[in-house]
């Protein structure tokens, strides 16, 4: 049977970037290695062709011959045909997503790990900003070995990876490199552990920071600290401190992306007649003019009284919306002042006076109509 084309193979276009060659491959592995597909040899015949294919157009000098010549460049000899090489030298970190081996494949030393740390706010904290200390807990650099994991500062080679701080691992009919599972890809191991630390090179401890809180954050927000999150092993890299935001109900305001939102009671008699009030934000008071005749669900805009976005500077607005509120404990005299205003509105004009209500009941009764024609 005559072999497919190599670019056909992988799905791709003739002249794709190494970048993109490494991907379509990855695609194909993850579907058809023989470790995920055991029972399907269909699927290990399409991997072992892609693979055979992704040996050929990763390397420079065989594509171009592939190219110029397509199968023949590498018949009697002309070139490397069939599978015996090590997938370790040639994609080894490929294979490391397949097996699990998540920054392995190229023997990397460990690095300390990263750490999430929740601060909740005020909302005016969140709007205009603020510098925190906080206290995580965290694994530190060991002060009596300063992080090096060795009582005298010596070191010796690793006796299972023999200095290269990678290891080779047989996964089926492959072998792949990751980093020497003991001494963490180093290269070098402790002979004379530290006391303290046990040869870790870190202690648990607190660690007291000062974080500065930008104006404009929200709930979900997170904030980089490089470095901050827990020392790494025998002096290695430290993780990162990631600082999620979560922001407290407030009382008055509630925020929508970079504006705020909050309701304004009103006397109905103010509704009625018209009124200056004072409302709230959150650089003080300011007065709104309620005019004659306002209904609850008005909505007046301040502009420039929200949150200054912290990606883009724009500011919001503040959105108050005037909730009409029933009175309560009448006194008497309030009572019949009431009873002798609402015997006002017997008259044939009462619709005129109440226009959300007769939009309403001329909707109930188009439904009624709807509904029983």
């Amino acid at each position: 049977m005559s072999k497919r084309d190599y670019y056909e193979v992988l799905g791709v276009e003739r002249g794709i970037a190494e970048e993109g060659l490494k991907k379509a491959f990855r695609r194909v592995a993850m579907k058809c290695h023989p470790d995920r597909c055991p029972d399907d040899p269909a699927a290990q015949e399409k991997f072992k062709e892609a693979k055979e294919a992704y040996e050929v157009l990763s390397d420079p000098r065989k594509r171009s011959a592939y190219d110029q010549h397509g199968h023949a460049a590498f018949e009697n000899g002309g070139g490397r045909n069939g599978f015996n090489g090590d997938v370790g030298d040639i994609f080894g970190d490929i294979f490391s997503d397949i097996f699990g081996m998540g920054g392995g494949g190229r023997g990397r030393a460990r690095r300390g790990s990263d750490l999430r740390y929740l601060i909740e706010l005020d909302l005016e904290e969140a709007v205009f900003g603020i510098e925190k200390q906080i206290e995580v807990p965290t694994l530190v650099e060991c002060g009596s070995c300063s992080g090096s994991g060795s009582e005298d500062g010596k070191t010796s080679t690793c006796s299972t990876c023999r200095g290269q701080g990678r290891v080779r691992m047989q996964n089926g009919i492959f072998s792949i490199q990751q980093a020497c599972p003991h001494c963490g890809g180093a290269g070098k191991v402790v002979t004379n552990p530290c006391g303290e630390c046990r040869g870790e090179g870190r202690v648990h401890d607190e660690r007291s920071l000062s974080i500065k809180i930008p104006a404009g954050v929200d709930t979900g927000d997170r904030i980089r600290l490089t470095g901050q999150g827990e020392a790494g092993p025998s002096g290695t890299v430290p993780g990162d401190l990631y600082v999620e935001v979560r922001v407290r109900e407030h009382a008055i305001f509630q925020r929508e992306g970079d504006d705020l939102h909050c309701e304004i009671p009103v006397r109905f008699a103010q509704a009625a007649l018209g009124a200056e009030l004072k409302v709230p934000t959150l650089e003080g008071e300011t007065e709104i003019a309620i005019p004659a005749e306002t209904q609850t669900g008005k909505l007046f805009r301040l502009r420039g009284k929200g949150v200054k976005s912290v990606r883009s500077g724009r500011t919001g607005d503040l959105l108050c919306r005037v909730v009409v509120e029933t009175p309560v404990r009448l006194t008497t005299e309030q009572r019949e002042l009431l009873q002798q205003f609402e015997a006002t509105f017997a008259g044939a004009d009462a619709a005129a006076h109440s226009p959300r209500s007769t939009s309403w009941l001329d909707g109930v009764k188009r439904f009624w109509d709807r509904v029983t024609s």
